[in-house]
């Protein structure tokens, strides 16, 4: 393909411009993907938690993360907790530990970082390096992950996983990929006597996104070969929902058949968004390199004289240095992809960690990271509250690129005052950066789907818009209370039967009676069904269900909802 800019290396010195240099006569930079190694850790948030096998994190009415043993029963990320526990009825929920998650993956970020000091944390249990530098001390890629995998194994406390494929790269993909968040090693025996650690997976690839489905795999991509790999994977793994659902209704069902089609119609069609995914699935970098002669020093730091002996003054600290970090890259039009946190104490000890920005985390976000990354070093006993004391804590941006700006709206949105700003973030550092929520509207025809939760400080985009058109949806009288999980109920007629709705909308009969937790409830008065029929077209999200609006007998009005021949109370009116 002599069009398509090259990624494996200099091609030569010849008028083309793709000598050492990479740049052209007319100053584009070529287009190459930079090469990249991701550790990951499986179903983190669990090893994050106690509990016995089976055990499933929840987050959002929905199923996070599952041990091997929920997995088996059929639990998987993103059930709702009423399927889950149905499949696995002896299954333990828990909730998100976002502390002990980044508190127990210091170790394997530790043991990573003997390797080269620029580890990029993602998200605790992933986390990724350049391969470059690393690859050539240590003799290649090959021997790089495996030294990677073997000090990983260590901090883990386990074995490292063998190889998937030997050798040095790995000649064949599967033809069937990993999904996202399912590991591709053995399962363990459910409930195992006694539990065995957490492992590791490794894997190396053209870019980050290629890198991270590599390491899920657990293979080596050769240089150049990633758009062959990636070219299996369902759309989805795009990470664009709406995308892969159009591509889906196009007849375009995987990475490599959206790959195939041309950047400038991908581009008409589909949009800046289309245009991005569209270059991950060919393996390249999200958007081209931008040039720049020398980036600009956007760092902001705090010193401390005499030392502060206390970790927690420094959270606060943080936010305020979060803010003015983010006014001057507003200044300079520019976002970063990361942020360094930097910490030094007076006896001369330093660390520093690396976290995920791309322009979507907030100020209070950001202070809530440096507040979780202080407290695993803590845990670590790298830094301990009342020796020595701490001198600076800087925050450094790393990645810059030019700033597109997002859409905010002109009118309608409250914006805080700094006194409840601050007072936000005080609150936040006590509960956590999700302790602390608004209220924002979205989709849906239920009342517990027109509302969600937002943490406070972070930007929302709700992924169905609110005030499009819902037909099912109930009418504009909102019940006062919404149950945050529907409880069962039975509906009956006079003669004693079970209610029932077919498929047309049809009532058996007429209600006459509601039994909520053992108490009957006479029915004075009734309405509905409204019926909805969802995803029709996708089996894993489609549902068919019928709402009913009944008063009874001490005035109450309730709503019921039936789904699959089983009857639920949703909401209630005042």
């Amino acid at each position: 393909m002599p069009n398509e800019p090259s990624r494996n290396g200099p091609s030569g010195n010849g008028p083309s411009g793709n000598g050492p240099s990479g740049n052209g006569p007319s100053g584009i930079v070529e287009d190459r993907t930079p090469r990249v190694l991701v550790v990951w850790c499986p179903d983190w948030p669990v090893v994050a938690v106690t509990g016995d096998d089976p055990v499933a994190v929840t987050e959002g009415g929905r199923i996070l993360a599952c041990s091997a043993g929920a997995r088996a029963a059929g639990v998987r990320q993103g059930q709702r907790l009423k399927l889950a526990q149905r499949l696995c009825p002896e299954l333990e929920l828990r909730d998100r530990d976002p502390e002990a998650e980044t508190r127990r993956f210091e170790p394997v970020v530790a043991a990573v970082e003997a390797f080269t000091p620029r580890v990029e944390v993602i998200r605790p249990g992933l986390c990724a390096i350049p391969v470059k530098g690393p690859g050539r001390y240590f003799g290649g890629e090959e021997a790089l992950a495996a030294k990677v995998r073997t000090a990983v194994a260590d901090a883990l406390g386990r074995p490292p996983v063998p190889d998937a494929v030997p050798g040095a790269v790995t000649p064949e993909f599967p033809e069937t990929p990993a999904t996202p968040e399912t590991p591709t090693t053995p399962q363990a025996p459910q409930a195992p006597e006694p539990p065995e650690p957490p492992h590791a997976q490794v894997g190396v690839a053209d870019g980050l996104f290629a890198a991270v489905l590599a390491a899920r795999a657990g293979v080596l991509v050769p240089a150049g070969r990633t758009a062959e790999f990636l070219a299996p994977y369902p759309v989805s793994a795009l990470g664009d929902e709406a995308l892969a659902e159009l591509l889906g209704r196009l007849g375009l069902p995987t990475v490599g058949a959206f790959a195939a089609l041309p950047p400038e119609a991908v581009a008409d069609r589909f949009g800046p968004s289309g245009t991005v995914a569209h270059r991950l699935a060919r393996g390249l970098q999200p958007r081209p390199l931008v040039p720049r002669d020398q980036e600009p020093d956007l760092a902001v730091e705090q010193r401390f004289d005499p030392p502060e002996p206390l970790a927690e003054p420094l959270v606060f600290v943080a936010r305020t240095l979060a803010e003015a970090l983010h006014r001057r890259l507003a200044g300079a039009g520019l976002t970063c992809r990361r942020v360094a946190v930097e910490v030094a104490c007076a006896d001369g000890r330093s660390a520093s960690r690396l976290w995920r920005h791309e322009g979507r985390l907030s100020a209070t976000a950001l202070a809530e990271r440096v507040r979780w990354q202080l407290q695993a070093w803590q845990g670590m006993g790298t830094f301990t509250d009342g020796q020595e004391g701490f001198t600076l804590l800087r925050l450094a941006p790393d990645g810059l690129s030019p700033d597109q700006g997002r859409q905010l709206a002109l009118w309608g949105q409250a914006v805080a005052d700094d006194r409840v700003e601050r007072a936000v973030a005080r609150v936040q550092a006590v509960l956590g950066h999700a302790g602390l929520r608004r209220i924002e509207p979205a989709g849906g025809r239920g009342p517990g789907e027109q509302a969600v939760k937002v943490p406070w400080g972070e930007p929302y985009e709700a992924a169905v818009p609110a005030d499009a058109p819902w037909p099912g949806r109930l009418p504009e009288v909102w019940p006062a209370v919404v149950l945050r999980e529907p409880t069962p109920v039975r509906v009956l007629d006079e003669a004693g039967r079970s209610v029932t709705v077919d498929g047309r909308a049809g009532v058996s009969a007429r209600p006459a009676l509601v039994v909520v937790r053992g108490r009957e409830e006479p029915v004075d008065g009734w309405t509905g069904p409204w019926p909805a029929v969802e995803y029709w077209w996708d089996q894993s999200l489609a549902r068919r269900r019928a709402r009913f609006q009944v008063v009874v007998g001490d005035g109450r009005a309730l709503l019921l909802t039936v789904e699959g021949g089983a009857w639920y109370l949703e909401a209630g009116y005042d």
